[in-house]
């Protein structure tokens, strides 16, 4: 007996009749005849007789159907795990994104997908791109959004988006600042520059050196977001990812894109005998969908 011989004999014997089991299950009732007749001759006896227009289980029924109870509550419970994970019940997305990512668009795709899947889980931790690796090969995480995937390590990526590199200033900083700005027009502005910033600190030093442009440096910031509080507090103007500058934007500040722009990609992480699950897959476009603005 296969599964669907099992579901129509347990309807049958619980409702009484075929036409009450073909209304539980939701099939016609010629459906539910021909599946118990096909059972009954995979078996070698007959499960029910017609007494007095009745349907009777016979003796080797009554037998039978202790274990097909139990084959069905564990199918339904397999169904109902199912179900849960298709609502995120019972599932925690583990998920490592640096900082410039977790504390702007990560929330935003968060609130939108338990929105949706009120029921999923999240456990969310920031890293840095040197810990990338780590965070996945200790399983602290099991995806990573970063700029940059790791070279020579057995990692499966997916693409999310876009970002660049903007001006972060106050807007009497500088006044009537066109819509996009070369770099050159912020030298002689007290700069606040990005130290130990990873891939993005690279592409924009690598600028800076290809520009042969000096700027004035007058403080120092081992991340985004402290930089971005530089700038709010009136110590100078600096150069950050468009996510952290959202994050950061308050009355009184600006940014611009430069010219030319300086843009960077963003990919989820994970190991390559951990992919994502349905799940989280879903989460990641949603993700993908907050980083390109839509």
């Amino acid at each position: 007996m296969n599964l669907r011989h099992i579901e129509i004999f347990h309807a049958v014997y619980v409702n009484g009749s075929v036409s009450a089991a073909a209304r539980a299950l939701a099939v016609s009732q010629p459906s539910v005849s021909k599946t118990l007749r096909h059972a009954e001759s995979l078996l070698g006896f007959e499960l029910f007789q017609r007494v007095s227009g009745r349907l009777v289980p016979t003796e080797d029924a009554h037998a039978l159907f202790g274990d097909v109870a139990e084959i069905q509550d564990r199918v339904r419970a397999l169904r109902e795990a199912g179900r849960n994970l298709r609502a995120g019940a019972g599932t925690t997305l583990r998920i490592s994104a640096l900082p410039s990512l977790a504390l702007g668009v990560l929330p935003i795709a968060v609130a939108r997908f338990l929105r949706c899947h009120p029921r999923a889980r999240f456990d969310l931790q920031t890293v840095h791109h040197d810990d990338l690796l780590r965070k996945l090969y200790e399983r602290e995480c099991d995806i990573a959004i970063a700029n940059e995937v790791p070279r020579g390590a057995p990692l499966g990526q997916s693409w999310l988006g876009e970002g660049e590199l903007v001006v972060l200033y106050r807007e009497h900083d500088l006044p009537a600042a066109p819509p996009r700005l070369e770099l050159a027009r912020i030298a002689g502005h007290p700069f606040i520059t990005l130290a130990a910033s990873g891939p993005i600190g690279r592409l924009f030093t690598d600028e800076l050196e290809r520009l042969g442009l000096e700027l004035d440096d007058i403080a120092s910031a081992r991340t985004f977001y402290i930089a971005a509080a530089l700038v709010r507090a009136g110590v100078g103007l600096t150069v950050v990812d468009n996510f952290t500058a959202d994050a950061a934007m308050q009355p009184g500040l600006a940014t611009r894109s430069l010219k030319p722009p300086l843009t960077f990609d963003v990919h989820a992480i994970h190991l390559l005998d951990r992919p994502p699950s349905a799940l989280a897959g879903e989460f990641l476009a949603l993700l993908s969908d907050v980083i390109e603005g839509r």
